[in-house]
């Protein structure tokens, strides 16, 4: 039998079934990045008895100002081989798969087939961030998915929402747009910012990894989102309620309007 004294203090916030409920939950968690690492090491914390950790790529320097695996001391270190070290450090009885590649189409079709209670997607890129939200959509699995934590730096304007309600967010409209034409309708949560981004941040990239571009980040504004996202799925699977935001009445169908 397990040693669950170690969440003695989770357990006098939700109750002794309700650390049950999350010991014989999986949670699958795909992008190890600002979002995240922050929000797979909330999950584990949180008591949740089985992960499931994706990411096929490596530390770099630049990842240092926001990613836990991120240190002076692993550059080029895979990520989810070190949040897997991390995980079972904080957890030894965690039962952990880690897949360490970036998600085909192909090959998240045959992840979805795995029972997870939860799916949570922190990938920045928007191609396959568009390949998992519809696969897990399709599959009946529920999902969050961490919108544009870029060029911004106010964590009081993160907000829960159906991703049909998001707006502001310039990745919350694209993906939106891009998944109506794949017949994915209301029922994905997403976390998004209410606040405007920096667009004077933005920087091209070499197009690896199907990003062509990134936003300035500070290093609390990711982990916020991360914390947030892991709020959601710890929430609904004890039957929490969770605030959820409404796109306002007087705002058009796109949140993010054409210059004349």
């Amino acid at each position: 039998m397990s040693d669950l004294g170690w969440l003695s203090r989770s357990e006098l916030l939700v109750g002794k079934e309700n650390i049950q409920k999350l010991q014989n939950s999986h949670v699958l968690v795909v992008g190890l990045g600002g979002v995240g690492s922050f929000a797979a090491e909330f999950i584990c914390r949180a008591g949740v008895g089985e992960m499931t950790i994706v990411d096929g790529d490596v530390v770099d320097p630049t990842n240092r100002n926001r990613q836990l695996p991120a240190l002076f001391t692993t550059h080029g270190v895979s990520k989810a081989g070190w949040m897997k070290d991390r995980l079972l450090a904080i957890n030894p009885d965690l039962r952990l798969k880690v897949i360490n590649e970036f998600l085909s189409p192909e090959r998240c079709e045959e992840l979805m087939k795995n029972q997870y209670d939860y799916v949570m997607d922190c990938i920045d890129s928007i191609t396959p961030k568009l390949t998992l939200i519809a696969s897990a959509y399709k599959s009946g699995k529920k999902v969050v998915s961490s919108m544009g934590a870029g060029g911004k730096t106010d964590p009081t304007q993160i907000r829960v929402a159906d991703l049909y309600e998001t707006h502001t967010c310039k990745l919350a409209f694209y993906v939106r747009k891009r998944l109506k034409k794949m017949e994915v309708s209301k029922g994905v949560r997403a976390v998004y910012s209410l606040e405007e981004m920096d667009k004077d941040s933005l920087v091209m990239t070499d197009g690896s990894n199907f990003k062509q571009s990134a936003y300035g980040t500070i290093s609390y504004l990711p982990a916020a989102f991360g914390g947030v996202a892991a709020s959601v799925v710890i929430r609904d699977l004890l039957g929490i309620e969770i605030e959820t935001q409404k796109r306002p009445k007087m705002m058009k169908s796109s949140s993010i309007k054409k210059k004349k």
